[in-house]
């Protein structure tokens, strides 16, 4: 309650940015299947009404390791249905919301969707 008056003299925690690039079109499919033969491309397919999916990507935020040298690719699947349905199609997955995709050398080597997203390990497989 004195917090609330007074204010707290606790530093405010900083937000922490991940170098998403949006994902809004189909045509970047192709540049994801050819950029992932040098470097890991990952697609995170958000659902922006869905409180799991947020929370989720809360956790993944939290969690993410910035210095990982893969290519963060973020899909608002309300807004891009369509690319959303050509990313299952292309890289034969079956949609799952929310749901993180790993892509090298033009295949998913890994995908995982609700908790499971947050207890891939990265590190391992960029």
């Amino acid at each position: 309650m004195f917090k609330k008056i007074f204010g707290s003299s606790e530093p405010k925690k900083e937000e922490k940015i991940l170098p998403w690039i949006p994902l809004t079109s189909t045509e970047q499919l192709s540049t994801i299947e050819d950029q992932s033969k040098t470097k890991t491309q990952l697609i995170f397919k958000h659902s922006t009404r869905c409180g799991i999916s947020r929370m989720v990507m809360n956790q993944f935020v939290s969690g993410y390791d910035l210095d990982l040298n893969a290519d963060l690719y973020y899909l608002d699947l309300l807004s891009y249905r369509d690319v959303s349905n050509e990313t299952g199609h292309k890289f034969q997955v079956l949609h799952e919301s929310p749901q993180l995709l790993v892509i090298k050398n033009g295949v998913v080597v890994a995908h995982a969707s609700h908790g499971g997203i947050n207890e891939l390990n990265l590190e391992q497989l960029v």
